[in-house]
């Protein structure tokens, strides 16, 4: 499935490489009309690694919105002309752990936070993993963690991984390897 588009009715208040906002008068389905404010975003894609060991390799990455480290695992933005979504996903894995995947399979896909943003991400599990790496994207600062599914599992139960991506790719990551 394709994330849907929403036609603009305004110009952006601000416009970047990823995402443009608007401020719109809104007509709402019960017929009322009210301003609100949308973010449009490109796709995005989420890999959870797997090594042959059945560990997964994690990011240590700092978030300046948060001003913070977090424990995620690996993502991007389409945004690099027509890459399809598993290129995407080969890309942004080579450019932040140094892997590509023998085989990707596809977990889910899916709007992250729809009450005021259309980012729709696609979740993988790389398996197959082999050293193929690609330069890193210049404002990033990552640290590669390797840590087992159970401990994963325990973080998130503990609140030491906090980011949402992070944490339904590692259960749905879980789900699907049980299951196989």
């Amino acid at each position: 499935m394709e994330a849907p588009k929403r036609k603009s009715i305004s110009p952006p208040v601000y416009q970047c490489r990823i995402f443009s906002v608007y401020e719109d008068d809104v007509r709402l389905p019960d017929g009322r009309v009210v301003r609100q404010t949308r973010i449009e975003h490109k796709p995005t894609v989420s890999i959870v690694p797997v090594d042959a060991h059945g560990d997964l390799i994690m990011l240590r990455q700092y978030r300046s919105a948060i001003d913070r480290y977090l424990l995620e695992i690996p993502a991007g933005t389409m945004d690099k002309g027509k890459e399809s979504v598993e290129e995407c996903a080969q890309r942004e894995l080579a450019e932040e752990t140094g892997f590509k995947a023998g085989r990707l399979l596809k977990l889910f896909e899916g709007y992250l936070v729809p009450g005021y943003c259309n980012e729709y991400m696609y979740f993988y599990l790389a398996c197959e993993l082999k050293e193929e790496p690609l330069p890193a994207d210049d404002d990033e600062i990552i640290e590669l963690v390797r840590i087992s599914m159970v401990d994963a599992l325990n973080m998130i139960k503990n609140g030491e991984i906090i980011d949402s991506k992070t944490a339904l790719g590692i259960l749905m990551a879980r789900e699907t390897m049980a299951s196989s």
